[in-house]
Protein backbone atom coordinates (compact mmCIF):
# COMPACT_ATOMS: atom_id res chain seq x y z
CA UNK A 1 0.00 0.00 0.00
CA UNK A 2 1.47 3.47 -0.61
CA UNK A 3 0.85 5.78 1.91
CA UNK A 4 -0.25 8.99 -0.20
CA UNK A 5 0.58 11.98 2.73
CA UNK A 6 2.01 12.10 6.16
CA UNK A 7 3.96 14.57 8.20
CA UNK A 8 7.11 13.57 10.38
CA UNK A 9 10.73 15.09 11.39
CA UNK A 10 13.46 14.70 9.64
CA UNK A 11 16.96 14.01 10.68
CA UNK A 12 19.83 13.79 8.67
CA UNK A 13 23.65 12.97 8.85
CA UNK A 14 26.72 12.74 6.42
CA UNK A 15 28.77 9.64 7.29
CA UNK A 16 31.44 7.17 6.47
CA UNK A 17 30.52 3.79 5.42
CA UNK A 18 32.70 2.50 8.15
CA UNK A 19 30.58 4.23 10.64
CA UNK A 20 27.00 2.74 9.21
CA UNK A 21 28.21 -0.71 9.52
CA UNK A 22 28.40 0.05 13.60
CA UNK A 23 25.12 1.55 13.41
CA UNK A 24 23.53 -1.63 11.82
CA UNK A 25 24.63 -3.42 14.54
CA UNK A 26 22.05 -1.12 17.31
CA UNK A 27 19.72 -0.85 14.54
CA UNK A 28 19.43 -4.71 13.50
CA UNK A 29 18.54 -4.79 17.48
CA UNK A 30 15.61 -2.72 17.56
CA UNK A 31 14.23 -2.17 13.74
CA UNK A 32 13.71 -4.30 11.23
CA UNK A 33 14.46 -3.95 7.42
CA UNK A 34 12.25 -3.01 4.99
CA UNK A 35 9.91 -5.69 4.09
CA UNK A 36 9.88 -4.86 0.50
CA UNK A 37 13.65 -4.94 -0.26
CA UNK A 38 15.16 -7.04 2.50
CA UNK A 39 18.91 -5.54 3.82
CA UNK A 40 19.80 -5.15 0.05
CA UNK A 41 17.67 -1.85 -0.69
CA UNK A 42 16.61 -0.87 -3.57
CA UNK A 43 17.66 1.84 -6.22
CA UNK A 44 15.59 5.32 -6.13
CA UNK A 45 16.01 7.70 -9.10
CA UNK A 46 14.36 11.48 -9.00
CA UNK A 47 13.53 14.24 -11.04
CA UNK A 48 13.00 17.70 -9.71
CA UNK A 49 11.25 20.49 -11.27
CA UNK A 50 12.07 23.99 -10.18
CA UNK A 51 10.86 27.09 -11.61
CA UNK A 52 13.25 29.83 -14.46
CA UNK A 53 15.12 31.26 -11.58
CA UNK A 54 15.83 28.21 -9.04
CA UNK A 55 13.21 29.55 -6.59
CA UNK A 56 13.25 26.07 -5.04
CA UNK A 57 16.79 26.21 -4.90
CA UNK A 58 16.75 29.73 -3.19
CA UNK A 59 14.36 28.85 -0.85
CA UNK A 60 16.30 25.91 0.68
CA UNK A 61 19.40 28.03 0.65
CA UNK A 62 18.30 31.23 2.53
CA UNK A 63 16.42 28.78 4.71
CA UNK A 64 12.66 29.93 4.18
CA UNK A 65 10.56 28.78 6.42
CA UNK A 66 7.84 27.59 4.48
CA UNK A 67 8.74 25.78 1.41
CA UNK A 68 8.03 23.08 -0.96
CA UNK A 69 8.87 21.15 -4.61
CA UNK A 70 7.76 19.31 -7.04
CA UNK A 71 9.58 15.67 -8.05
CA UNK A 72 8.91 12.90 -10.16
CA UNK A 73 10.31 9.55 -8.54
CA UNK A 74 10.49 6.32 -9.82
CA UNK A 75 11.94 2.81 -8.29
CA UNK A 76 13.28 1.61 -11.50
CA UNK A 77 13.28 -1.83 -13.27
CA UNK A 78 16.01 -3.61 -14.61
CA UNK A 79 16.96 -1.74 -17.40
CA UNK A 80 15.59 1.59 -15.93
CA UNK A 81 14.22 2.59 -19.65
CA UNK A 82 11.19 -0.12 -18.79
CA UNK A 83 10.06 1.67 -16.06
CA UNK A 84 6.52 3.05 -16.08
CA UNK A 85 4.99 3.78 -13.36
CA UNK A 86 5.86 7.34 -11.24
CA UNK A 87 5.12 9.27 -8.38
CA UNK A 88 4.80 12.64 -8.61
CA UNK A 89 5.31 14.29 -4.93
CA UNK A 90 5.17 17.58 -3.36
CA UNK A 91 7.92 17.67 -0.54
CA UNK A 92 6.82 20.56 2.05
CA UNK A 93 8.37 21.95 4.73
CA UNK A 94 6.84 23.95 7.95
CA UNK A 95 9.88 25.01 10.35
CA UNK A 96 10.75 21.66 11.48
CA UNK A 97 7.90 19.52 9.78
CA UNK A 98 8.54 18.14 6.78
CA UNK A 99 4.97 17.18 4.86
CA UNK A 100 4.93 14.88 1.93
CA UNK A 101 1.84 13.96 -0.76
CA UNK A 102 2.09 11.87 -3.76
CA UNK A 103 -0.13 10.35 -6.18
CA UNK A 104 0.98 7.33 -8.29
CA UNK A 105 0.62 7.21 -11.91
CA UNK A 106 2.03 6.27 -15.44
CA UNK A 107 5.17 7.86 -16.12
CA UNK A 108 4.30 9.37 -18.93
CA UNK A 109 1.14 10.71 -17.79
CA UNK A 110 3.53 11.88 -14.42
CA UNK A 111 5.98 14.45 -16.68
CA UNK A 112 3.32 15.55 -18.58
CA UNK A 113 1.77 16.90 -15.38
CA UNK A 114 4.78 17.88 -13.44
CA UNK A 115 5.90 19.81 -17.33
CA UNK A 116 2.33 21.50 -18.56
CA UNK A 117 -0.03 20.77 -15.50
CA UNK A 118 -2.22 18.84 -17.81
CA UNK A 119 -4.20 15.22 -17.06
CA UNK A 120 -6.33 13.68 -19.02
CA UNK A 121 -10.05 14.01 -18.13
CA UNK A 122 -10.79 10.57 -18.31
CA UNK A 123 -7.67 9.84 -15.77
CA UNK A 124 -9.70 8.62 -12.91
CA UNK A 125 -8.68 9.68 -9.06
CA UNK A 126 -9.85 9.91 -6.07
CA UNK A 127 -10.74 12.83 -3.88
CA UNK A 128 -6.85 12.45 -2.15
CA UNK A 129 -5.20 12.49 -5.52
CA UNK A 130 -6.93 15.13 -6.95
CA UNK A 131 -5.98 17.06 -4.11
CA UNK A 132 -2.73 16.58 -5.00
CA UNK A 133 -3.03 16.83 -8.69
CA UNK A 134 -4.76 20.24 -8.30
CA UNK A 135 -1.25 21.29 -6.07
CA UNK A 136 1.15 20.28 -8.51
CA UNK A 137 -0.70 22.82 -11.07
CA UNK A 138 -1.08 25.11 -9.74
CA UNK A 139 2.67 25.31 -8.78
CA UNK A 140 3.82 24.50 -12.23
CA UNK A 141 1.58 27.10 -13.59
CA UNK A 142 3.00 29.85 -10.88
CA UNK A 143 5.89 28.68 -10.98
CA UNK A 144 6.72 28.15 -14.79
CA UNK A 145 8.12 24.72 -13.77
CA UNK A 146 10.59 23.23 -15.91
CA UNK A 147 12.62 19.59 -15.03
CA UNK A 148 15.63 21.18 -13.29
CA UNK A 149 17.80 18.20 -11.80
CA UNK A 150 18.10 14.21 -11.37
CA UNK A 151 19.27 12.52 -7.98
CA UNK A 152 19.92 8.63 -8.00
CA UNK A 153 20.86 6.09 -5.03
CA UNK A 154 20.75 3.08 -3.44
CA UNK A 155 19.01 3.17 -0.36
CA UNK A 156 18.94 0.96 2.70
CA UNK A 157 15.73 1.15 4.51
CA UNK A 158 14.95 0.12 8.44
CA UNK A 159 11.39 0.37 10.13
CA UNK A 160 10.22 0.68 13.75
CA UNK A 161 8.58 -1.71 15.94
CA UNK A 162 4.72 -1.70 15.98
CA UNK A 163 4.83 0.87 18.72
CA UNK A 164 7.29 3.33 16.59
CA UNK A 165 5.52 3.07 13.44
CA UNK A 166 6.48 6.08 12.21
CA UNK A 167 10.11 5.14 12.34
CA UNK A 168 12.54 4.86 9.36
CA UNK A 169 15.81 4.91 9.44
CA UNK A 170 17.89 5.02 5.85
CA UNK A 171 21.01 5.04 4.23
CA UNK A 172 21.57 6.28 1.09
CA UNK A 173 24.48 5.31 -0.60
CA UNK A 174 26.53 5.95 -4.29
CA UNK A 175 24.61 9.30 -4.43
CA UNK A 176 25.10 10.90 -7.81
CA UNK A 177 23.02 14.02 -10.26
CA UNK A 178 22.83 15.28 -13.37
CA UNK A 179 21.19 18.15 -14.89
CA UNK A 180 21.38 17.28 -18.48
CA UNK A 181 19.27 14.64 -20.38
CA UNK A 182 16.41 14.72 -17.81
CA UNK A 183 14.43 11.88 -18.34
CA UNK A 184 13.81 10.31 -15.59
CA UNK A 185 14.07 6.91 -16.86
CA UNK A 186 17.18 7.79 -19.38
CA UNK A 187 20.25 5.42 -18.93
CA UNK A 188 22.43 8.09 -18.55
CA UNK A 189 26.08 8.56 -16.36
CA UNK A 190 25.53 10.95 -13.37
CA UNK A 191 28.08 12.21 -11.13
CA UNK A 192 29.04 11.28 -7.72
CA UNK A 193 28.67 14.44 -5.50
CA UNK A 194 29.44 12.52 -2.68
CA UNK A 195 32.12 9.90 -2.05
CA UNK A 196 31.71 6.28 -2.74
CA UNK A 197 32.67 5.31 0.93
CA UNK A 198 30.25 7.82 2.74
CA UNK A 199 26.70 8.01 3.16
CA UNK A 200 23.39 9.84 3.85
CA UNK A 201 21.78 8.56 7.18
CA UNK A 202 18.42 10.13 7.53
CA UNK A 203 16.15 9.45 10.22
CA UNK A 204 12.46 10.37 10.22
CA UNK A 205 9.66 9.86 12.71
CA UNK A 206 6.37 11.11 13.34
CA UNK A 207 6.29 12.33 16.42
CA UNK A 208 9.68 12.02 18.31
CA UNK A 209 12.65 10.07 17.47
CA UNK A 210 12.71 7.12 20.25
CA UNK A 211 15.17 7.49 23.12
CA UNK A 212 17.02 3.89 21.70
CA UNK A 213 17.81 5.99 17.91
CA UNK A 214 19.41 9.16 19.73
CA UNK A 215 21.55 7.53 22.89
CA UNK A 216 22.87 5.35 19.58
CA UNK A 217 23.31 8.89 17.49
CA UNK A 218 25.01 9.65 20.67
CA UNK A 219 27.44 6.64 21.29
CA UNK A 220 28.83 7.33 17.66
CA UNK A 221 29.36 10.88 17.80
CA UNK A 222 27.23 11.46 14.21
CA UNK A 223 27.44 15.07 14.01
CA UNK A 224 23.53 16.25 12.54
CA UNK A 225 23.92 17.87 8.98
CA UNK A 226 21.73 20.12 6.36
CA UNK A 227 21.49 17.72 3.39
CA UNK A 228 19.42 18.57 0.47
CA UNK A 229 20.07 16.18 -2.72
CA UNK A 230 18.58 18.00 -5.30
CA UNK A 231 20.53 21.92 -3.79
CA UNK A 232 24.22 19.72 -3.95
CA UNK A 233 23.56 19.07 -7.40
CA UNK A 234 22.32 21.68 -8.49
CA UNK A 235 25.67 23.49 -6.23
CA UNK A 236 27.71 21.37 -8.25
CA UNK A 237 26.26 21.85 -11.47
CA UNK A 238 26.60 25.46 -11.03
CA UNK A 239 30.20 25.10 -9.57
CA UNK A 240 31.70 23.30 -12.54
CA UNK A 241 30.03 26.32 -14.82
CA UNK A 242 32.26 28.90 -12.54
CA UNK A 243 34.99 26.75 -13.05
CA UNK A 244 34.62 26.03 -16.62
CA UNK A 245 34.13 30.27 -17.14
CA UNK A 246 37.64 30.53 -14.11
CA UNK A 247 40.08 28.06 -16.02
CA UNK A 248 39.26 29.42 -19.39
CA UNK A 249 41.97 30.64 -21.48
CA UNK A 250 42.33 34.61 -21.57
CA UNK A 251 43.22 36.66 -24.20
CA UNK A 252 46.50 38.21 -23.88
CA UNK A 253 46.65 42.09 -23.91
CA UNK A 254 47.81 43.60 -27.10
CA UNK A 255 51.37 44.79 -26.38
CA UNK A 256 51.90 43.32 -22.87
CA UNK A 257 54.61 41.69 -21.76
CA UNK A 258 54.11 38.51 -20.61
CA UNK A 259 58.23 37.72 -19.79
Amino acid sequence: MVIRRFNRYELKYIIPITLRDLLLEDIMKNAQPDPYSGLDGYPLVSLYYDSPTLECFWNKIEGIKFRRKVRLRIYPANPIETTTKGMVEIKQRINRTVQKKRVKMPLDLAHTLCTTGVIPPDFELDELDDQVVNEVQFMVHSLQLQPACITAYHRQAFMGSQYESGLRITFDMNVSYRTHELEVNANTANHLFLPSDWTILEVKANDRIPNWVMSMLTKHNCELGRVSKYCAGIAKDRMQELMHLAMSPIPELEGKNNG
